[in-house]
C-alpha cells in the first residue's frame, strides 16, 4: 500500500494520506462507515463531476477504474490478498460510482477489513520464519517488484513469496555487516511495529484513501484530505515547525524522497536527491540509527522534525539501488525553509575556446518564488524570482559575460506570476502563457513589461524534475526562439489545481479540504506543457530516467492536446540553422570529452541494475555483485580522471567523499560559448533600464 505525505515548506502542498499495511495479534473491531463520510462523499462526487477539468461522468467506467486503484492502493505490491480475494471484489466493480454518489460506501470498508485480516495473517508468518535462520547459500532469486504480476492463487504460493522477501530483509541486513541474531532483533520490531499500529487506524483513514482513490483516478494531482490531515496541512503552510525540507512519500514499506524543496537543509546540503529511500533516522550526531522501513509515513516525519538547529541523521539507500546495496548517512541541521538560501544565485564560467576564452553566466533558479504578504502590503521592495534575476543579469553584464544560462534544474515552480515576469525579462512584448480552465474559457497572460533586460546568446538549462513555473518559461523562450532549451525533457506538469476548503463549503466543521484540476497551461503556439513537457532543442545525457519520473509515467494523467495560437504572439526569427549547428559541434566534442563520457557508463550501469526485477538470496553472489559494482564505479572515475590528468582513487571511499563535477553545467557552457561564437542570429547584449530591474 501506498502511503503519500507532502512534507515540506512554502508553496501549496498535496498531502495525501493511505494508511499502510498493518495488523494485530489481537481481536479488533471491523471499521465502518462515519456520520459525515456520507456526505462528504456526496459533495466531493459532485464538486468533481462539476469543476474538474476533465468535466469527468463518473459512472461504471469510472467505477471499475476507481475499484483498481484502490485495490493497488491497498495492495500494490500483491503481497497480501488472494486471487480469490480480489476476485470477490468483482461483485462492486460497477457499483462505486452510485455509492460514492449516494454515500453508500459499505464495500469500501468490507474490503478494507479483509485487507486488514490478511495483513495480520501475512506479518504473523513473517514472524515465525524469524524462528530459524535462512541459508543464504541456496541460489534462489527474490522478485521485489510484484506490481504487474497477478495475485497469488494460493496460500502456499503467498507462504512462499513472504518467506523470500524475509530472506531477502535478513540478508540485506547482514550484508551491511549485522549478524543474523542482529537482523532478527531488527526484523522482529519492524514486523512488529506493523502490527502495533493497526489499533491506530481509523475510519477517516480508511475513507481518506478510498477518496484518493477515486480523485486520483480523475488525475494525480487532485486528491482529498481528511479533517485531521488539513490541521496538518494548515500546520505546514504556517512554517511553524522545522524539519529538513523535502517531500516524502511511503511506497512498499520505503520511505522515499520525491522532491528536495528549495532553500531547505537537504537542498542546501545537496546530498539527499530525489528517489533516495530512507531506512534509518538518528537523532544527534551520534544517536542511535532507528530503523523506520515498514513505518508510518506521519511516524517517520515526526522523527525527522525537530527544534530548529538540532541535528538529524538519514540512513539512505541511493535512488535505482538494489536491496542489500551499501547505504550512506546524512547529517542535516533542522531549519525552516529559508528565503535567501531559495533566492536566484549567480556565478562566471570561463570556457577557453581556440584563441580566445568566452564568459558565459550562470543564474540559478531554485524556485519562482515571491513575498507575496509584501507584495500585498504595497512593500515597493518586496522580493521576487524576476527582481532578483535582473538584478543579477545587471551584476553579470557589468562584469563582461559573452552568454547566459537560465539554469531550471530540479525547480519546481511556483508563482505563476514570477513565471510570466520573469519570462518578460528577456522577451520584448507579446503574450506569455494561456490558461483554459474547466468550461473552456481561456485567458492569455502577456508580458507585464515591454523590453527586456538581455539580448544576447541565452540558454535554458532544465532537466526531468524542472516542472510547472519552469516549463512556462522555457517554452516562451523556445517558442519566441529567444534562446534555445538544453538538457533533459521536462517534467510535464501543465495542470492547475484550486484547493476547497469543505468546511466552508459544508458550512460546519470537520469535512476536510479537497485539491482539484480546474485548468491548464498552453503555450503561446497553442501546444500544451501538460504530459509532454518542453523538449530541448539539445538534448543532454541524464541519470534520470524519463520512463520512471514524470507526468507521461502516471496513468492517469491528463493527456496533451492543442488550442489556438495566442493572439499577438509573433518571431521573425528562427534559430533553426543555429541549432543545427550547436548541435554538431556538441556531437563532435562529445566524443573524446571524458566527463561525457564517464557519465554516459555511469547512465548504462545504472540503466542495468533499473531494468533488473530480482535479486539473488544467495549471500555469496549478493557480495560477489556488490563489489564488482563498487569496482567497476572506481575504475570509471579512474578512467575520467586519468583523461584528465588527474590522479587515481584508490578506493571507494575516497570516491564517495569526493564532489563529483557538474557535467550537464559544463556541456551548457560549452554550448553558448558556441552560441557567442556564431554572432547571428542573436542580437548584442541589451542595457537594462530602471523600470525593468525594479518591476511593480
Amino acid at each position: 500500500m501506498r502511503q503519500s505525505i507532502r512534507w515540506c515548506f512554502g508553496s501549496v502542498l498535496t498531502l495525501v494520506l493511505a494508511y499502510a499495511a498493518s495488523a494485530a495479534t489481537e481481536s479488533i473491531a471491523d471499521l465502518s462507515i462515519g456520520d459525515k463520510h456520507a456526505e462528504i462523499s456526496q459533495n466531493v462526487t459532485r464538486i468533481i463531476e462539476e469543476l474538474h477539468y476533465s468535466r469527468p461522468n463518473i459512472d461504471n467506467s469510472f467505477s471499475s477504474a476507481i475499484l483498481d486503484r484502490y485495490l493497488d492502493t491497498l495492495d500494490g505490491n500483491r503481497l497480501y490478498f488472494l486471487n480469490s480475494d480480489i476476485s470477490s471484489f468483482g461483485q462492486y466493480r460497477y457499483e462505486l460510482d452510485e455509492r460514492a454518489r449516494n454515500g453508500e460506501l459499505d464495500p469500501v470498508f468490507e474490503i478494507f477489513n479483509l485487507f486488514r485480516a490478511r495483513t495480520q495473517e501475512r506479518i504473523e508468518y513473517a514472524l515465525t520464519l524469524l524462528n530459524e535462520a535462512p541459508d543464504f547459500t541456496i541460489d534462489e532469486e527474490f522478485r521485489f517488484d510484484r506490481s504487474e504480476l497477478p495475485w497469488p492463487n494460493s496460500e502456499a504460493e503467498m507462504q512462499d513469496i513472504w518467506r523470500k522477501r524475509v530472506k531477502n530483509d535478513g540478508l540485506s541486513l547482514v550484508l551491511t555487516g549485522k549478524t543474523w541474531e542482529e537482523s532478527i532483533e531488527i526484523l522482529e520490531g519492524r514486523y512488529e511495529r506493523v502490527l502495533r499500529r493497526v489499533g491506530q487506524l481509523t475510519a477517516d483513514d480508511v475513507f481518506e484513501t478510498f477518496m484518493n482513490a477515486m480523485a486520483h483516478t480523475m488525475d494525480p494531482h487532485s486528491s482529498y484530505l481528511s479533517p485531521r490531515n488539513s490541521e496538518e496541512y494548515r500546520i505546514q503552510m504556517s512554517l511553524s515547525y522545522d524539519g529538513i525540507g523535502a517531500s516524502l512519500q511511503l511506497e512498499d514499506d520505503y520511505v522515499n524522497v520525491m522532491n528536495i524543496i528549495a532553500g531547505g537543509p537537504a537542498h542546501v546540503d545537496g546530498q539527499l536527491k530525489p528517489g533516495d529511500r530512507i531506512t534509518a533516522v538518528g537523532q544527534g550526531v551520534s544517536g542511535e540509527l532507528e530503523d523506520v522501513i515498514g513505518w508510518r509515513l506521519d511516524d517517520v516525519v515526526q522523527l525527522i522534525r525537530g527544534p530548529g538547529g538540532t541535528v538529524v541523521r538519514l540512513q539512505v539507500l541511493t535512488a535505482g539501488s538494489l536491496p542489500g546495496t551499501p547505504e550512506k548517512v546524512i547529517e542535516l541541521v533542522r531549519d525552516k525553509v529559508k528565503l535567501e538560501e531559495q533566492a536566484a544565485k549567480s556565478n562566471l564560467i570561463e570556457v577557453p575556446r581556440d584563441d580566445r576564452t568566452y564568459r558565459i553566466g550562470v543564474i540559478r533558479v531554485p524556485s519562482f518564488y515571491q513575498d507575496y504578504a509584501a507584495r500585498s502590503r504595497g512593500d515597493e521592495d518586496y522580493t521576487s524570482t524576476t527582481r532578483d534575476v535582473a538584478r543579477l543579469v545587471n551584476e553579470l553584464e557589468a562584469e563582461g559575460i559573452d552568454g547566459l544560462i537560465m539554469d531550471l534544474r530540479q525547480n519546481g515552480g511556483g508563482h505563476l506570476s514570477e513565471a510570466r515576469e520573469l519570462s518578460g525579462l528577456f522577451l520584448e512584448r507579446g503574450p506569455v502563457v494561456q490558461l483554459r480552465e474547466t468550461r473552456g474559457n481561456t485567458e492569455v497572460l502577456d508580458d507585464p513589461s515591454p523590453g527586456s533586460v538581455y539580448g544576447g546568446p541565452l540558454a535554458v538549462l532544465v532537466d526531468r524534475y524542472s516542472a510547472s513555473a519552469s516549463e512556462i518559461f522555457a517554452a516562451a523562450i523556445q517558442d519566441y526562439e529567444r534562446g534555445i532549451v538544453i538538457g533533459q525533457r521536462t517534467f510535464g506538469k501543465g495542470s492547475v489545481q484550486n484547493l476547497f476548503n469543505l468546511d466552508r463549503f459544508m458550512r460546519a466543521p470537520g469535512y476536510g479540504q479537497l485539491t482539484l484540476t480546474i485548468g491548464k497551461y498552453y503555450r503561446v503556439t497553442g501546444g500544451s506543457t501538460q504530459h509532454r513537457g518542453v523538449e530541448p532543442d539539445i538534448e543532454l545525457p541524464s541519470l534520470v530516467d524519463i520512463e520512471s519520473v514524470g507526468e507521461s509515467t502516471r496513468d492517469t494523467a491528463l493527456p496533451w492536446d492543442q488550442i489556438s495560437e495566442a493572439n499577438g504572439f509573433d518571431t521573425d526569427s528562427s534559430l533553426d540553422q543555429a541549432i543545427s549547428l550547436l548541435e554538431a559541434r556538441y556531437q563532435e566534442r562529445a566524443v573524446d570529452d571524458p566527463d561525457l563520457n564517464y557519465l554516459l557508463d555511469d547512465i548504462e550501469a545504472v540503466g542495468a541494475l533499473r531494468n533488473r526485477e530480482t535479486v539473488s538470496l544467495n549471500l555469496t553472489v549478493r557480495q560477489t555483485e556488490r563489489e564488482a559494482m563498487q569496482q567497476e564505479q572506481l575504475e570509471r572515475e579512474n578512467a575520467r580522471r586519468a583523461a584528465l590528468e588527474l590522479e587515481p582513487l584508490a578506493t571507494i571511499e575516497e570516491l564517495d567523499s569526493t564532489e563529483p563535477p557538474d557535467i550537464l553545467l559544463e556541456q551548457a557552457t560549452s554550448v553558448v560559448a558556441d552560441m557567442a561564437a556564431l554572432d547571428a542570429p542573436f542580437p548584442p547584449a541589451a542595457t537594462a533600464s530602471p523600470d525593468i530591474v525594479s518591476l511593480q
